[in-house]
């Protein structure tokens, strides 16, 4: 019996998350062949071949951002970026998207300095991510915080931390790894 247990558990450890990858991979892909997908399906009818969405996506994202940097596209852009920035309501979901995308892979990553904190009356120590380092603009009395962006494990919820400069330790880890730490709730260290 205990032989038959222990190969239950070997199944699920080694194929769930082979499963959960491939399903996860399975969805994205359908939700980016679909962007393009379903306004192609009519035109092409039985000519259509799945992940011809998907690279017409990819396509038209590349040259949206090759003309961004043109003169007039460009100014365009800006045009409409001001434009959704202005807009009630319409401007907090752009802004929140926007830092959002930009903090992944942006020129300014905010998840690119791991950093180690204690918990206040504690000798607790979290590690997180160094969000913001310049406050003073948001509230002048914050000139001499940080923002660290603690991920909670086994989800995608988080808090946002202010510390003390000084209570602030950069770590030498890269975030790729501190990310994998925290989200497995310290079972991965590689």
């Amino acid at each position: 019996m205990k032989i038959i247990f222990r190969s239950f558990i070997n199944g699920i450890l080694t194929f769930v998350p082979i499963i959960l990858v491939v399903y996860i991979v399975y969805k994205i892909f359908i939700f980016l062949d679909g962007l393009l997908g379903n306004i192609l399906i009519p035109f092409l009818k039985e000519d259509y071949i799945p992940g011809i969405g998907l690279i017409c996506t990819l396509a038209v994202i590349t040259i949206l951002g090759w003309l961004s940097t043109k003169f007039l596209t460009g100014a365009i852009f800006r045009l409409i970026d001001k434009l959704l920035e202005k807009i009630p309501f319409v401007k907090i979901i752009y802004t929140v998207i926007k830092d959002t995308i930009h903090s992944f892979i942006g020129e300014k990553k905010s998840f690119s300095k791991v950093a180690m904190i204690t918990i206040p009356g504690t000798e607790i120590k979290t590690l997180g991510f160094i969000m913001a380092e310049d406050l003073e603009s948001l509230y002048d009395p914050l000139k001499d915080y940080v923002a660290v962006y603690v991920q909670q494990s086994f989800q995608v919820a988080g808090f946002t931390f202010l510390v003390p400069k000084d209570e602030v330790e950069i770590v030498d880890i890269k975030p790729e790894v501190a990310m994998k730490f925290i989200l497995s709730g310290g079972m991965t260290s590689k």
